[in-house]
Order: structure tokens, then C-alpha cells, then sequence
């Protein structure tokens, strides 16, 4: 299977450099255009002007964290259909069950292999199923 990722903005929210640029490397490498926020309150800024298909957004995060932040982004009319997938270093049931609550899509425990990244994004973009 050929994946065509061509054309897709995909966000990545998370405090850890580290984070950002791995995911940022893998998904530049299949054609995606990624945007990088270190923050709620950096991605807010930044969602308006990129429109990403799908945003992934770590948990702990300083000042506003993921729940919050997909809570903002879910309640946006424009952005309610979205896909946001929670990142966390945490697997707990809690942990998922609350990223439902806020709006979540799904729930992605870090680290996160290539194969797991690419397979989220195969789900909600019909566009990378070619």
C-alpha cells in the first residue's frame, strides 16, 4: 500500500522539543505539512491560520494543557470535526476516558512508533487511503 500523505496539515502540540521534531521529521518524510506548537495557548494561536486535517496534543503541557486545549478547539464550531488525538506518556484508563469527555478522537501512548503515527492519520483522512 502506497500512502499518499501529500497535502496534509497535521498539527503537533507538546512541550517536548524532542516530541515535536520526531513527529515532525516522520511526517515530513511522507509529504505532510506540519505545524508545531508548544503549548494550548500556542497552538490556539496558530490553528485559525494553518487549518490542520488532524492535531495531536500532549496531555501535560504547561499552562493549558491537552484537555483543555482539545475542550477549546471540540467547542470551536469551525474546528468541532477535527480529529485531536491525545498524546500522554500515561496509559491509564482515566487518563482516556477523560480525553473522551473533552472531545478526544483517540488516545496515543508516548513513545509512539512510525507505524502507530501514520496508522492514526490513515483513519481520519480519507485522502491518505489512496
Amino acid at each position: 500500500m502506497d500512502d499518499n500523505f501529500e497535502n496534509l496539515k497535521i498539527m503537533v502540540i507538546d512541550d517536548s522539543k524532542t516530541i515535536r521534531r520526531t513527529a515532525e521529521t516522520l511526517l515530513k518524510k511522507v509529504g505532510c505539512e506540519v505545524i508545531t506548537a508548544t503549548d494550548g495557548f500556542d497552538a490556539l494561536a496558530k490553528i485559525a491560520d494553518s487549518q490542520p486535517d488532524i492535531i495531536f496534543v500532549d496531555i501535560m503541557m504547561p499552562r493549558l494543557d491537552g484537555y483543555q486545549t482539545c475542550a477549546l478547539i471540540k467547542n470551536n464550531s469551525t474546528f468541532k470535526n477535527t480529529p485531536v488525538v491525545m498524546l500522554s506518556s500515561k496509559d491509564g484508563l482515566f487518563d482516556k476516558a477523560k480525553g473522551r469527555i473533552v472531545g478526544s478522537d483517540q488516545y496515543l501512548t508516548k513513545p509512539f512508533s512510525k507505524d502507530e503515527l501514520l496508522n492514526t492519520i490513515r483513519q481520519y483522512t480519507p485522502q491518505a487511503e489512496q
